[in-house]
């Protein structure tokens, strides 16, 4: 650590880090550990101890989440402390007080496998209070344990990252603006002066959002407050005394000193959590320190976060005792107060030595928030991320830096459900932010379920079709702020007519989920049916230079002449998979590129903005189109009833599109299809698009023309093998291993083409696999493992049932050798083990004879 104590900082550097915090310093030491020269990271407090939530976290880690990369990060973070010195490996056990906290914890074990975490096991009353002794057995049902759970000594691994890294620190540095000119940072301005950079990264967790108001930007991240106590001594803790004040003597502290120091006493037993009661605990020394979620959400506006003093914190407010004693949270029936002394009977009545409302952070998701930002180029974030994952992160973010591919040591990680730039347009409301992120701090220890649906803040985005799909009784999902029709009751009438072909689904995979969407499916591959693509975008390219620069982008061949449609991924430096478009030439110099719905505008779009040259101009259209997936046997015939234009095999191919009139409606026509049906997708001004759906509907009456809802579209293009980003495929993963060659042309050059060589020349260690269950038709879930000879080999990245092959499909990655066909593994889900075969794909149609006819 250099210029810890010095006063001026430097006025140019190439990277500037907001933040030393766990989250920052991580950055700092993964950047420095890379090569990275001339970083200088800030903060507004003291350090080590800057006063952030990094210092008044309890820095418990349990690393098991139904989120690969939140396991994966978590891991990592836990080694990299553990060989820094400041982790405890004390392991960690969730408490069951319900049979359903018992099925979710069975949920822990096969998440735990398929991530790669060690020895995870479910344990009975008896073997929790060994390790729990003051546990009240009668209490519990069991628990889940995880050997490797422990705890973040975070003053001790502060210091550790700032003795260890080679950047400049610089503490009681507060930061007032940040300069963009030109869409590019340009300084970050102190009161201690002016810091030219290159780069610029805001590690800020709570004061994210006005830092981000300094360059312009509404980051969507809620302070929200969250409660913590440590007892007095107990005496049934005395073997575990140590003086108090030896962690931070000699150390400037903001706000009161006894909590850092509180946190500092570490844990002598597996850390705990009792989720049914959104509890967690552990050890301080000879105190038991007893955090809760039990409560109403305490969302801060995050303008009046405050700073730090030497009298507060300004991420520590007042304890709350109603939040303790009275039953505040609107699912939970107990105070914490009363659970806490039904479970841990020893600490009822003891005074308490310290207590803090403490805050965090949470975005409208719950996830974190990384990468550059879409419009400042330069400026990065390392946000909403707890202790927990901060090593994992750091390091991720570093290399998405440096090297431009986000990774661990284990490999490329999938960014989709953590970048920066996956927000939806009115995410950076503050009314939207906070009342979401509140809603994530009431659901952190909830059990959600499958396909969840938040029942505020509906009806912000609509397509043009949303009148007629509510009066076809659509059942709405909501995703990237859209409204999209899962299922639709009009086609009740259908479940009786394919009910043979449609299984029951029992439990948890049953939770969501109508036979509709089955019932859509199968009308869809007889007849005819529309499907509402508006989420979908598009992605307009143009200028004299637009085909050479695509092809620099996309690593399929781009020589397309006006009309044609091609299918590609979109790749970094890693050869990994940014993204799969389909790209249409419509003329010389102008093409549009389509983008799935989602996060996909944000992400994809921002990537091929900041990609462009001067002389190419590229506009993100996310609503300005609406589509229509016009799909099935007669949508040929339905479609030529409604357009002049010549829609035959001969004169409208697959794979080719043509600009035309349905009815009076100005569509650009894709001769593509999602499903494995015959069909085209029309793209037309959204102003247009009620007259489209009614054009289209109306022609079709005597087809038994059907809306249909993204159910049917799922388990379609699972049989199909169609790929989803963000779901088979992403940057943890290249294109050959996700079995897309034909996405690929490596006579053109493209970036990451490189790399990808190098994967091809040396041998793909994994490769996608389509399973078949052999004896059951029950929904896989998604995170699963797939086991071989009882080991993980793989998890579960899709799963549906098949309506129209009859039979229950899986996608995963397995290693190489066992991807090939016939392969026999098994799947674990929901306690249960099914047996299944690796199986040639497509499953359905696979001569192609129904889409291209």
């Amino acid at each position: 650590m250099r210029h810890m104590h010095r006063e001026t900082h430097p006025s140019q550097t190439d990277t500037v880090i907001v933040g030393a915090g766990a989250v920052g310093c991580s950055v700092a030491y993964h950047l420095t550990e890379l090569g990275a020269e001339d970083v200088t990271i800030i903060d507004q407090g003291p350090l080590p101890v800057t006063g952030g939530s990094s210092t008044h976290a309890p820095g418990i880690m349990f690393q098991t989440s139904p989120s690969k990369i939140q396991t994966k990060t978590a891991h990592y973070t836990s080694r990299l402390l553990k060989e820094a010195g400041a982790y405890d490996e004390v392991g960690g056990i969730e408490l069951a007080r319900s049979e359903k906290r018992m099925d979710f914890l069975q949920r822990r074990v096969e998440w735990a496998k398929s991530y790669g975490l060690p020895q995870p096991e479910l344990l009975e009353p008896e073997e929790v209070t060994e390790h729990l002794p003051l546990v009240n057995e009668d209490e519990i049902l069991g628990g889940y344990y995880s050997p490797t759970d422990g705890r973040v000594d975070s003053t001790q691994a502060l210091a550790w990252y700032m003795q260890t890294s080679s950047a400049d620190f610089f503490g009681n540095t507060e930061v007032v603006d940040i300069e963009v000119s030109g869409d590019e940072v340009q300084a970050v301005v102190t009161n201690r002066g002016r810091i030219e950079c290159n780069r610029c990264v805001l590690a800020t967790n709570n004061w994210a959002y006005q830092t981000g108001k300094m360059a312009g930007l509404d980051l969507p991240i809620a302070p929200v407050e969250h409660q913590y106590v440590v007892t007095e001594p107990l005496d049934e803790l005395t073997g575990s005394r140590r003086p108090h004040g030896e962690a931070t003597a000699d150390l400037e502290i903001p706000g009161d000193q006894g909590i850092t120091e509180a946190m500092s006493q570490p844990p002598d037993r597996p850390v705990g959590r009792d989720q049914d009661n959104s509890l967690y605990f552990r050890t301080h020394g000879d105190g038991y320190g007893l955090g809760s979620y039990n409560h109403e959400s305490l969302v801060v506006d995050p303008d009046e976060m405050g700073t730090n003093s030497e009298e507060s914190q300004a991420s520590v407010h007042s304890f709350t005792e109603k939040h303790w004693t009275k039953p505040t949270h609107p699912n939970r029936e107990k105070s914490a107060q009363q659970a806490f002394n039904e479970l841990l009977p020893d600490t009822e009545n003891k005074e308490f030595q310290i207590t803090e409302n403490g805050i965090f952070v949470y975005t409208p998701d719950g996830m974190p928030v990384l990468g550059e930002t879409p419009k400042v180029d330069g400026l990065w974030t390392a946000l909403a991320i707890w202790w927990t994952h901060s090593g994992g992160y750091g390091k991720i973010l570093a290399e998405w830096m440096e090297n431009g591919v986000p990774r661990l040591p284990s490999g490329p990680v999938d960014t989709s459900g953590i970048h920066v730039a996956r927000f939806e347009p009115h995410a950076g409301s503050k009314d939207y932010f906070m009342d979401r992120g509140g809603k994530r701090y009431e659901q952190v220890y909830s059990i959600v379920e499958p396909r969840w649906q938040p029942d505020n803040h509906r009806g912000m985005r609509v397509s043009p079709f949303y009148q007629q799909q509510q009066e076809l009784g659509a059942e709405f999902y909501q995703s990237g702020g859209w409204e999209s029709p899962q299922w639709y009751d009009y086609n009740e009438d259908l479940v009786e007519k394919y009910e043979d072909q449609i299984p029951d689904q029992d439990g948890w995979q049953s939770v969501n989920r109508s036979p509709i969407e089955a019932a859509e499916h199968l009308h869809t591959r007889e007849h005819v049916s529309m499907f509402d693509m508006t989420t979908f975008s598009s992605i307009m390219v143009e200028g004299p230079d637009a085909g050479e620069f695509l092809q620099r982008i996309c690593s399929n061949g781009m020589d397309l002449t006006p009309g044609k449609v091609r299918y590609t991924t979109m790749l970094n430096e890693g050869g990994t998979i940014i993204a799969d478009l389909t790209v249409v030439c419509l003329g010389e110099s102008e093409y549009m590129v389509t983008t799935g719905g989602g996060n996909s505008p944000g992400i994809h779009g921002s990537w091929i903005k900041q990609h462009a040259p001067d002389t190419v101009s590229v506009t993100v259209e996310e609503s300005a189109k609406c589509t229509i997936g016009l799909w099935g046997p007669d949508s040929r015939l339905l479609l030529q009833r409604v357009t002049d234009a010549d829609v035959s095999n001969d004169e409208f191919s697959y794979f080719s599109s043509k600009r035309m009139y349905v009815g009076d409606v100005p569509v650009i026509a894709l001769r593509v299809s999602y499903v494995g049906e015959l069909g085209w997708e029309l793209w037309a001004p959204s102003e247009y698009g009620q007259k489209l759906w009614n054009t289209l509907w109306e022609a079709g009456q005597d087809l038994n023309i059907r809306p249909m809802g993204g159910g049917a579209l799922e388990s379609m293009r699972l049989e199909k093998g169609f790929r989803l980003w963000g779901t088979d495929i992403d940057t943890d993963v290249n294109p050959l291993a996700a079995g897309l060659p034909f996405a690929v042309d490596l006579e053109t050059d493209f970036i990451g083409k490189e790399a990808l060589v190098e994967e091809k020349e040396t041998g793909l260690d994994k490769q996608v696999a389509c399973l078949t269950l052999d004896n059951s038709t029950d929904i896989m879930l998604s995170g699963r493992p797939i086991l071989k000879s009882g080991e993980a080999v793989g998890y579960v990245q899709a799963g549906n049932y098949g309506y129209s092959v009859e039979e229950s499909i899986v996608y995963t990655y397995l290693p190489a050798e066992l991807a090939e066909t016939g392969t026999s593994v098994q799947v674990q889900c929901e306690g249960e083990y099914y047996d299944a075969t690796v199986r040639d794909e497509p499953l359905f149609d696979s001569g192609r004879n129904k889409i291209i006819r």
